[in-house]
């Protein structure tokens, strides 16, 4: 019987301590300090090869023994509007997922994501048509951003985890994600320039909070009642939104860090000025400690039509009745700019696309 291979270990999805321990014994036996040496390199993203200030016997020995998970282009859309650039990455194992490069006045924003596929079952969203085939590790998760670095040869310094899958699914790499993408050693994002997006999965919003990364939350909310969010969010089914209000009531007063309330606006489902209303009154009435509503904030997205869910973009007009109403009702919004028109960039469609042998229209690279 053939005795199976020893694993290689996923190096870059180590913190440079954990690189110093791995390194201090054989086939290494390496001094603590060629950890942050290495740990620098991966995060730049070059191979063991390129690795110069390392003895060769080093490099040899992470190659024979280690595996760098860094993801490849599979496919690239760049608009033709205003330069968005969306990836389609293909992991090692053959599995897809998309990231979105964006330009902004203050610097590049990526976003990642942090699973193959999702089992969330939002209705208007294309990453969960195909269900959740597997999380992502952090390495993966980091490879995203060190694949785009290089490939638009621009620093990213703001991260939102909005793409495909839902990070607090896929906790603990989220979280050493985190920690990689901040360390001062590597790409040094800072965790103030970071979103995690949740659609809400109550005692993973309390367990991020006690962990003190000062990050921001983002709540994927959509609706105002329970039955209007259940009809589209099965998770609200498993923490409704008075929990999940708590949830978030204590984030701010555990953490000090404001929240972003993700609102996707449906035509004939959630975008009237009666909606808008029922919003305010949730938030300003859950969202309070003593006297005063706690800063927080509305992220109005009108939606990216997806096929085959019967569900569409709200009108234009309808979106700032939206904006305004709730605006008048004490809630700060905005309304997200729409980056990429002509390339589909919300995450999923173009995995799905890929998967089914479709062509996105825009410029392919």
């Amino acid at each position: 019987m053939k005795m199976s291979e020893t694993p290689k270990t996923d190096i870059m999805r180590l913190l440079p301590d954990e690189i110093a321990e791995l390194i201090s014994g054989e086939p290494y036996s390496q001094p603590a300090y060629r950890a942050k040496q290495i740990f620098s390199w991966l995060s730049r993203g070059v191979g063991f090869d390129g690795m110069s200030n390392l003895p060769k016997s080093l490099r040899e020995a992470l190659y024979q023994n280690c595996i760098i998970k860094l993801p490849a282009i599979a496919d690239k859309l760049v608009s033709a509007v205003d330069g968005t650039v969306k990836y389609l990455f293909r992991l090692h194992d053959g599995h897809l997922i998309e990231a979105v490069l964006m330009s902004y006045e203050h610097g590049y924003t990526l976003c990642v994501s942090s699973q193959v596929g999702c089992r969330m079952g939002c209705r208007f969203c294309a990453s969960t048509k195909s269900g959740r085939v597997r999380n992502l590790s952090a390495s993966e998760i980091l490879g995203e951003v060190i694949a785009a670095c290089l490939d638009a040869g621009v620093r990213v310094s703001n991260i939102v985890m909005m793409g495909i899958g839902e990070p607090l699914d896929n906790f603990d790499e989220t979280v050493r994600f985190l920690r990689l993408v901040s360390h001062p050693d590597g790409l040094s994002v800072g965790l103030r320039h970071i979103s995690v997006s949740t659609c809400g999965i109550v005692p993973r919003i309390r367990e991020l909070a006690a962990l003190e990364l000062p990050v921001t939350l983002s709540i994927s909310l959509h609706a105002s009642d329970d039955a209007e969010r259940s009809a589209t969010m099965p998770i609200n089914d498993a923490y409704p939104i008075e929990e999940l209000m708590s949830a978030c009531r204590d984030w701010f007063l555990d953490t000090g860090r404001r929240i972003s309330f993700e609102y996707t606006l449906i035509s004939g489902k959630n975008d009237s000025a009666a909606s808008a209303r029922r919003l305010a009154a949730l938030l300003t009435s859950r969202m309070r400690d003593g006297g005063h509503t706690l800063p927080l904030h509305v992220n109005l997205i009108p939606l990216n039509d997806v096929a085959d869910t019967g569900l569409h973009r709200t009108a234009a007009q309808n979106v700032e009745i939206f904006r305004k109403t709730l605006a008048a009702h004490g809630v700060n919004a905005t309304v997200r700019r729409r980056l990429g028109p002509d390339i589909e960039a919300a995450c999923g469609q173009l995995r799905i696309d890929r998967e089914r042998g479709e062509r996105t229209e825009g410029e392919r690279i």
